[in-house]
């Protein structure tokens, strides 16, 4: 064994001695014929090529190549035969080190082992006709076929790239690919069916545009790792395996398959990433969908999957991209607010419809499964899509039970505040979105809210054990089984608002709401705060909230939108004023409160009302033009706190009011009125009447009538006119007729003061005229006699005093 080892090692030297003699041996002959071997070098590649190759000089580097022998190219150029018309250089290179086979050398032929092109620019042009400088490359039409020699010309084992720039720039199609390659080195082996490659490369993306007018992809980020990649001559497609590949700090798995049939770009790219943070992603896209994406952000990583398309043709379009999403237990904000504890499954495409050209019209993006809590209220949509990205349009169908406690943390306390009760929410949307804002909602479902306790902030209202459903049928809104409860007021209400959602956000001051409203009781007292103008709410700074925004808006709907009201209540009451079968049509404006009809029975008679209250803030003017039917005047008196005046009182009082009243007062708002703020005027008949222990009449009984009962006087019947006038009543000319004197009077009743009424009263007992029935013959029989002409003016102390009226008329 030991003989035979000595022979094996004595074979092995002689052979290694042998291959280093034949490597000076070459390397020397190569050294000496340093022009000849590049000129043959040159005219093999020229002759395959429609163009020119240039090579500046060649060096012998002895080690790099060994066991082959290497050669450096200096200054090559690689220019295709319209150079002059482009310009551009397929190929400029600073250095090109060329391993050469030893034994291809030794036969006369050359073949290259291994090639590093170092400090290059490589730019692969098209033009806008289709011509590219790569058809340098195509074969002449000679004729004649290659040789075997020739086929394997080009058949590099090796290929290490440093510091090289390449460009592919497809004018016709508005394609650019811009690389910084740092390095690429890797092997390649030559099968019957083609090329089998193994690269290791590492470079900066400056452009990679599929579109030049929409922008580049993973612009200006790093790339790194291995492709495995297969050609097939036959079929003319390179195939790239599924190899990791670092982009931009990430790790992604990107596989890829490239058609060059017919001298066409045509290839598809596979892309997937487990755990990546959603922004990097986005900032990988082109400008035209990143700018879109980037309007939203999910916090934790997601796992996708992509797929890029571009089927070769010369029209220039976008290939076609599907991408899909995996997001579990997530942050996702968007325009309108956050989706916390988020769950989807998510898709886009830029190929929705297969019969419709690829772009932004026939982009879309859908979410499955999704659910979430929006504003601590936990939603589920089924399916929701966003179609359409040059004029996007939303559509779902969304689905929500939550307790309405729920929406106080993001309403904040600062429109409503919420206790108790529950909220259903079963709707169907669809909406323009204009910059990533819903905008021109329609709408079809219900909202259901029960037993709900619902503050009002603006207006201090609240409503408590109240229930409404809310059917949303596209742009109309009907609002039906609501019962709603203000204190002890209870109200029944059906609800209809025309092309609700078409003046919701942009005309909210055109909504026209039209309500019917039954109650078996109503406190009028309770809806006060509606007297007032609506409280300005101090906003907190805070950031951007779509829940209060929503919350802001439904606010200025219901101050700015026109409501009309019928009402009909069975017992309404204000203070000591109690209506029974009260009847109403009520209109709410912006600038006030619009009687429009007032039906209501009182006092044993009837009310018709017309008028508005103007809201003004603390004082609030009103209008009134009423029409009163055979009322007590007691409780007429009673009810409305006499008139916000003290001389003619309830207690003063007795009979039945018939009257038209036209007047404008005052009014807090708190619902008081305005003493001696009354203007307008009162046309009034009385009957069955009587004044009791009223102290005008009781100062004129001390003057000369002192056998005569004057706290009780009763009247038959009396027609009269007062006009308000602020502080002051003017009376008209008017005939009283009384059980203990008839008298004429006329002047000014002072509220304060200001008073100066004069009467004409006979002395004459009217007890003598009963049995007169001649209407003329009693007229005259009425101031026979004395007559005492009277003043009754302020005594300067705050009460009246009486005197004669020289004056008299």
């Amino acid at each position: 064994m030991a003989r035979w080892l000595k022979i094996s090692l004595k074979v092995l030297a002689s052979l290694f001695v042998l291959i280093i003699i034949v490597w000076l041996g070459a390397a020397y002959y190569i050294n000496h014929n340093n022009k000849a071997i590049l000129n043959t070098i040159l005219n093999q590649l020229n002759a395959n090529v429609n163009g020119k190759i240039e090579v500046g000089g060649m060096e012998t580097t002895l080690l790099k190549g060994f066991p082959g022998v290497s050669v450096s190219l200096k200054k090559v150029q690689l220019r295709d035969s319209l150079w002059a018309q482009h310009k551009h250089d397929l190929l400029n290179a600073a250095d090109i080190d060329v391993s050469l086979n030893i034994f291809s050398l030794i036969a006369g032929n050359i073949k290259i082992n291994k090639i590093g092109i170092n400090n290059a620019g490589v730019y692969i042009y098209t033009d806008t006709t289709g011509y590219t400088n790569t058809s340098m490359f195509k074969p002449r039409a000679t004729g004649t076929p290659k040789s075997k020699a020739d086929q394997t010309a080009f058949e590099i084992k090796h290929v290490d790239f440093n510091n090289v720039k390449l460009i592919i720039d497809n004018q016709k199609r508005f394609k650019l690919f811009n690389f910084q390659i740092e390095e690429v080195n890797g092997k390649i082996d030559y099968p019957d069916s083609g090329w089998n490659g193994k690269l290791k490369l590492k470079t900066m993306v400056n452009s990679f545009a599929f579109n030049t007018r929409k922008g580049s992809f993973i612009k200006d980020k790093t790339l790194a790792g291995t492709l495995i990649a297969h050609y097939n001559s036959e079929k003319k497609v390179v195939t790239i395996d599924p190899e990791k590949l670092i982009i931009g700090g990430d790790e992604f798995i990107i596989g890829a398959k490239i058609d060059l049939a017919k001298n066409e770009s045509a290839f598809a790219i596979d892309i997937r990433a487990d755990q990546i943070l959603y922004k990097n992603i986005a900032l990988l896209l082109s400008p035209n969908i990143s700018s879109k994406l980037l309007k939203f952000a999910i916090d934790k990583p997601i796992d996708i999957i992509g797929h890029i398309i571009d089927d070769g043709s010369k029209t220039g379009k976008d290939p076609l991209i599907n991408v899909r999403m995996n997001v579990k237990d997530n942050i996702v904000t968007i325009p309108s607010g956050q989706l916390t504890n988020c769950n989807f499954t998510g898709t886009f495409t830029n190929k929705d419809t297969v019969a419709h050209p690829i772009g932004d019209e026939n982009s879309a993006i859908k979410f499955y499964g999704l659910t979430a809590d929006y504003y601590n209220a936990p939603i589920k949509v089924d399916t929701f899509l966003v179609s359409n990205l040059a004029r996007p349009i939303a559509t779902g169908f969304i689905t929500s039970q939550f307790p309405l406690e729920k929406l106080n943390s993001s309403i904040g306390g600062e429109t409503f505040n919420f206790k108790n009760g529950t909220a259903d929410v079963r709707l169907y949307c669809k909406a323009d979105i204009d910059n990533f804002t819903f905008t021109k909602p329609t709408l079809t479902g219900f909202v259901d809210i029960k037993n709900a306790d619902i503050t009002y902030i603006p207006r201090n209202l609240t409503l408590v054990n109240s229930s409404l459903t809310l059917n949303f049928n596209q742009k109309d809104l009907n609002i039906t089984g609501s019962r709603f409860q203000l204190g002890k007021s209870v109200l029944n209400m059906s609800c209809s608002i025309q092309n609700f959602l078409n003046f919701y956000y942009t005309n909210p001051e055109k909504i026209l709401v039209k309500l019917n409203m039954n109650s078996p009781q109503l406190n009028l007292g309770e809806f006060m705060s509606f007297l007032g103008q609506r409280k300005t709410v101090k906003r907190k700074p805070a950031s951007k909230n779509a829940v209060k925004e929503v919350s802001d808006q439904l606010s200025a709907v219901l101050e700015a939108a026109k409501v009309q009201i019928q009402l009909n209540v069975n017992k309404a009451i204000y203070k000591r004023f109690v209506a029974n079968n009260l009847s109403a049509n009520v209109s709410l404006l912006n600038d006030g409160i619009y009687f429009n009809k007032i039906n209501v029975s009182h006092a044993g008679g009837n009310l018709n009302l017309t008028g508005n209250v103007k809201q003004l803030g603390a004082i609030n003017k009103f209008t009134i033009n009423s029409v009163i039917s055979k009322v007590n005047v007691k409780e007429f008196f009673y009810a409305f706190d006499n008139f916000g005046q003290t001389s003619i009182t309830n207690q003063n009082l007795k009979g039945y009011l018939s009257a038209k009243v036209n007047a404008s007062g005052s009014m807090t708002d708190k619902g008081e009125i305005v003493k001696r703020a009354m203007y307008g005027q009162v046309i009034f008949n009385l009957s069955n009447a009587a004044l009791v222990n009223f102290e005008p009449l009781q100062k004129v009984q001390k003057l000369a009538f002192a056998n005569r009962d004057f706290s009780n006087i009763t009247i038959d019947k009396l027609d009269g006119t007062f006009t308000l006038n602020g502080d002051r009543v003017l009376i008209s000319p008017m005939q009283v007729n009384t059980s203990v004197l008839n008298f004429n009077m006329q002047g000014i009743y002072g509220l304060g003061a200001g008073t100066d009424i004069a009467m004409d009263i006979p002395l004459r007992n009217p007890k003598k005229d009963e049995g007169i029935t001649d209407k003329e013959e009693k007229k005259i029989a009425r101031m026979k006699g004395i007559v005492l002409h009277l003043k009754a003016m302020d005594d300067g102390k705050g009460g009246m005093k009486v005197r004669w009226n020289k004056d008299h008329e």
